[in-house]
């Protein structure tokens, strides 16, 4: 008898912060991979996406911010990867928190504002697609279900 659990999607998950200064946000440069991001990663077994965007900000940048509201979920597949479920939480303002940035893991090794308008320059295509999307849903309180960065196309159309 086959198992109908076989099918079933086990989706990586991962979870990023977008943190705002004005019209630019916050990008750290990976020493690994595409290199530059937001600050975040992958969720481990058993942890919320919630938590994992909590433990990222610690362990890459030695803050201990707990994520303030949903932005975006962007469904975002990967050839090499699977299905991948990512999301970015608004973790507020950095205010005097900047100066205590300290990115001393080894995960990364620069961080920078850069304007919303700018982050094609920084980002893959996708990336720039869903940070651009956070962005905007930070400003219009309403969170945004994506699709490889792009609102999908059933719910674009009931809104």
């Amino acid at each position: 008898m086959n198992d109908p659990a076989a099918s079933f999607a086990t989706p990586r998950i991962a979870a990023g912060a977008l943190f705002v200064d004005g019209d630019q946000v916050l990008l750290v440069r990976k020493t690994y991979g595409n290199r530059w991001d937001i600050p975040g990663g992958y969720a481990e077994i058993g942890e919320s996406p919630a938590a994992a965007c909590r433990r990222e900000l610690k362990e890459e940048l030695a803050l201990d911010r707990e994520p303030r509201r949903l932005l975006v979920i962007d469904w975002a597949p990967n050839p090499g990867e699977g299905d991948k479920i990512l999301y970015i939480f608004d973790c507020g303002q950095l205010g005097g928190d900047e100066a205590q940035i300290s990115l001393g893991d080894g995960e990364l090794d620069r961080w920078e504002w850069v304007p919303v308008s700018r982050v094609g320059d920084y980002l893959i295509p996708r990336l720039t697609r869903r940070v651009t999307r956070a962005h905007e849903a930070l400003g219009t309180g309403i969170p945004l279900y994506l699709e490889h960065g792009d609102p999908a196309p059933a719910v674009a159309q009931a809104q």
